[in-house]
């Protein structure tokens, strides 16, 4: 952190620079209020727009009419121009839509973490430190002896409890220990989802990354193909990337998230929690945490997207180039077809080209005439052949399985395509689950994860058979 560093941060980074501006507490307070207080994603522009149109109101009643006399859409065309908002048009609507920038979530957590809390919390941090370090030398070691050591330290410890347990000595968390964690859990959850900006962030700079390249006609199709998977690549085998991936590998375990929710409830049901006036932070937490994650994931599929739209423009322009080439030779050699160069070479080419003359081809010749034979032919009988099958058609009803979807989710924010197997087996054999995929796929809600494999039970009731088929896995959401 030198001097010059501390300057460009001073005059460039839009998390200082908010805090510099004259009307900072309107933008901190107001997004705060919209996105960070209810934990929102996303806003729609008009919805956005009638808020701040109100909130400005509302500031006007108790400061006057000189209190921010600007537009609301001045100051969202201001705020995104500024890199504090972020708004884009997503590819089902035409409704553009806005979000916090990473550089305004780490401005709002900073002013969030200025608060004056109800008590700073030492203890837990203190263990979770040292459960840290412990696990950190613990997991790192390739040493037997030394893993064989602390599990069985860890075994008498278990022990240890058992007995006090099995004695009537149960210890028990005060309310001041049960706050100290609640709080640094709701701390840490923020900070992860405030994370996930920044991952989105850097996979959209890719993105305009290779727009921007896209628009450089001389650049070469190979070339740049090479460079978008180095860079793409370059982030997914990253601290961060890998880290992703196997935060949404742990995410997507149903076992795992019906967990969390067991524990977030159990959390909340304590008697010194729910005598404690906290948000509803918690409640959405593994909503929060799977559409952070998805949003991630449909980033870098849009990126992929965008390649082959990319290719199969490049394949177009370069094919339309090539009949123009085409038509402008045509055009040349009818204008010279009476007055023919006089040199004999007039024309070259690089290397050697493969031509095919007219009289190179064979010649026509006449086919042979087939010899029919003229056996006489006897009626056959069919023995043994079932012409029922010929009249047997297989039919998929979409709409019953949309209504099995339904009806699980009825029950459960979602559901995977194996639990849906599981309640409504399959009985038309592969037919039926490609119509389930294809429904997934089509489906805005639907989470298809690609790097996560599980087995399906199919069934086929025609020809009684039943064998399991792998699939990516499939979560329908409400």
């Amino acid at each position: 952190m030198d001097h010059d560093y501390i300057r460009y941060i001073k005059e460039h980074n839009p998390t200082v620079r908010v805090l510099k501006l004259d009307n900072a507490p309107l933008i901190i307070s107001f997004l705060f209020r919209r996105f960070k207080k209810n934990n929102r994603m996303t806003a729609a522009a008009g919805e956005l727009t009638t808020e701040l149109a109100d909130y400005l109101h509302a500031l006007r009643e108790q400061g006057g009419d000189a209190v921010y006399p600007g537009t609301a859409q001045d100051y969202l065309a201001a705020w995104t121009n500024d890199g504090f908002l972020r708004k884009f048009y997503p590819p089902e609507s035409d409704e553009a839509l806005f979000e916090l920038t990473p550089a305004m979530e780490k401005a709002l957590d900073w002013i969030r973490d200025l608060e004056k809390k109800e008590f700073v919390g030492t203890e837990s941090r203190l263990l979770k430190l040292f459960d840290l370090l412990k696990e950190i030398i613990y997991r790192s070691s390739a040493d037997p002896a030394r893993r064989l050591e602390e599990l069985a330290r860890q075994k008498r410890e278990i022990e240890a409890e058992i007995e006090k347990i099995e004695a009537g000595i149960i210890e028990r968390l005060n309310e001041t220990q049960v706050k100290e964690r609640f709080f640094e859990v709701q701390d840490s959850a923020r900070k992860l989802l405030s994370d996930f900006r920044q991952i989105e962030y850097n996979f959209r700079e890719l993105d305009r990354t290779v727009r921007e390249k896209q628009i450089d006609a001389t650049l070469r199709k190979g070339r740049l193909l090479d460079d978008v998977f180095k860079n793409r690549d370059l982030i997914r085998d990253t601290d961060q990337g890998r880290s992703f991936r196997a935060f949404w590998e742990f995410l997507m375990s149903q076992a795992k998230q019906d967990e969390l929710d067991e524990l977030i409830g159990a959390v909340l049901a304590l008697p010194e929690i729910s005598d404690m006036d906290h948000d509803e932070f918690l409640d959405r937490l593994k909503v929060g945490l799977i559409e952070s994650g998805d949003k991630v994931n449909k980033t870098t599929h849009r990126l992929v997207e965008q390649l082959r739209k990319y290719l199969d423009d490049k394949a177009y322009l370069e094919n339309k180039r090539i009949i123009e080439i085409i038509n402008e030779i045509k055009a040349l050699a009818v204008q010279v077809k009476d007055r023919p160069p006089a040199n004999r070479d007039f024309f070259a080419i690089d290397d050697k080209p493969l031509v095919e003359l007219v009289m190179e081809r064979p010649l026509w010749d006449v086919p042979k005439n087939p010899e029919l034979n003229d056996a006489d032919f006897s009626i056959g009988i069919a023995d043994g052949i079932d012409t029922e099958l010929l009249y047997k058609q297989l039919h998929i009803d979409l709409e019953e399985l949309r209504a099995r979807i339904r009806e699980l989710l009825k029950a459960r924010p979602q559901v995977t395509l194996r639990q849906m197997t599981e309640a409504y087996p399959i009985e038309k054999g592969l037919a039926e689950l490609i119509a389930l995929l294809n429904i997934a796929s089509k489906d805005r809600s639907a989470v298809i994860n690609e790097e996560a494999m599980e087995n399906v039970l199919v069934s086929n009731k025609e020809t009684d058979k039943l064998f399991e088929v792998s699939v990516p896995q499939v979560i329908f959401c409400r």
